[in-house]
């Protein structure tokens, strides 16, 4: 099972494509974009990480971000899952305190050490380990991938 997985945001997202055990493509994508590869990937489950409120101020970037996590919904229209961030902290530190950098290693530990550099599970061009290409807002969608693929 394939899940496109992605990390909303108000103007970009960012987005993996996985499969339960190795990353396939990931990157960031203005959301108009984004959208057309929702609309590509129906086949897939779409995973989103989904907004959630602890009752602090928000701005507009928040609401315009929930618009987004509507459309890309809507485009998809078939087997989505939405993901609170809590969930993906409890799933890959056990940790509501787990930060952004928590929750990147936690992810990097998961996988074998195959490619070369200083970090092998990323790995190097010459070298590429299983998360190559994984960087920037991609990291926090590979986290919501990861956190439902264990429950199918």
């Amino acid at each position: 099972m394939k899940i496109l997985a992605i990390d909303p945001g108000n103007k970009q997202s960012g987005w993996c494509l996985f499969d339960g055990e190795r990353v396939h493509d990931s990157g960031v994508l203005d959301n108009d974009e984004m959208l057309g590869r929702v609309m590509l990937h129906r086949d897939k489950t779409l995973a989103i990480e989904m907004i959630a409120s602890y009752g602090m101020a928000v701005g507009c970037e928040v609401f315009e971000t929930c618009v987004w996590v509507g459309r890309f919904l809507q485009a998809h229209g078939r087997d989505v899952r939405l993901v609170y961030r809590k969930d993906v902290k409890m799933h890959l530190c056990h940790s509501m305190r787990a930060k952004d950098g928590n929750i990147r290693q936690a992810i990097i530990d998961l996988f074998p050490a195959t490619g070369g550099g200083k970090v092998p599970q990323i790995g190097t061009k010459a070298k590429p380990g299983p998360l190559y290409g994984v960087s920037s807002h991609a990291w926090p969608a590979l986290g919501v991938a990861i956190t439902i693929s264990k429950e199918k």
